[in-house]
């Protein structure tokens, strides 16, 4: 169950490098300093539009893929469990081969900037990009497969898909607490941490892709036997 659960928390922390969670959130808290205003009601607005949203959708996912197996009478086999782990493998992998266009994971939609300043519009956004980020987000995607087929279910697994979405929203919640503290050191760490995250944010993707693709790959290769 322990490595299930850092399993689950490896791919959470892959999610989590996700430059335009962080680039809205960020814009939303410059926004507000200049216009003197808190950053917390709008960007805590938008956290917590994404948050329920890829909550509800992992939560659904779970119940329709569970609700399916049922219904055909699927049983979940060895055979099956470690082909699936094969399969997810190599689609890492490949994932981590390829390279996307630099510009594009730093583009901030321009209705995003318009709407910054309306915290109720600014969740409404976080919901419609939480619902558009969560059936094309290869890890959660994994996750949620893995969550499924896992025999016996863990008993709290809807406070698990929670924990998952939580642990993925951690950089921007941790851009918002920087922008609400003074200290010129937190202020260093704020300005050094968007920064980093978006100059290496989709490199560490990759690479990150790989290495639990290739953890995936190796695990199934070394129970051949029930492939």
């Amino acid at each position: 169950m322990l490595i299930f659960l850092l399993a689950l928390a490896g791919f959470a922390f892959l999610d989590s490098l996700h430059v335009l969670n962080i680039g809205i959130t960020a814009a939303v808290v410059v926004d507000s300093r200049l216009g003197r205003r808190s950053p917390v009601p709008g960007a805590l607005s938008f956290i917590a539009g994404l948050f329920a949203v890829t909550t509800a959708f992992g939560i659904c996912t779970v119940l329709g893929l569970g609700f399916l197996t049922d219904l055909i009478h699927f049983d979940i086999t060895p055979t099956i469990r470690y082909w699936a782990e094969l399969v997810i493998g190599a689609l890492l992998l490949i994932l981590g081969a390829l390279r996307l266009p630099s510009h594009t994971a730093n583009e901030i939609p321009p209705w995003a900037i318009e709407a910054r300043r309306r915290p109720l519009l600014l969740g409404l956004i976080g919901a419609a990009i939480g619902l558009a980020q969560a059936p094309t987000a290869v890890p959660y995607l994994a996750a949620l497969a893995m969550l499924s087929i896992r025999e016996p279910r863990p008993t709290l697994w809807p406070l698990i898909v929670a924990a998952y979405c939580l642990i993925a929203l951690v950089p921007p919640l941790l851009v918002l607490f920087a922008a609400t503290r003074r200290s010129a050191r937190v202020q260093r760490f704020y300005r050094g941490f968007v920064r980093a995250l978006t100059r290496f944010g989709p490199l560490s993707i990759r690479v990150l892709f790989a290495l639990f693709g290739a953890a995936l790959v190796v695990d199934a290769l070394r129970n051949y036997s029930s492939l």
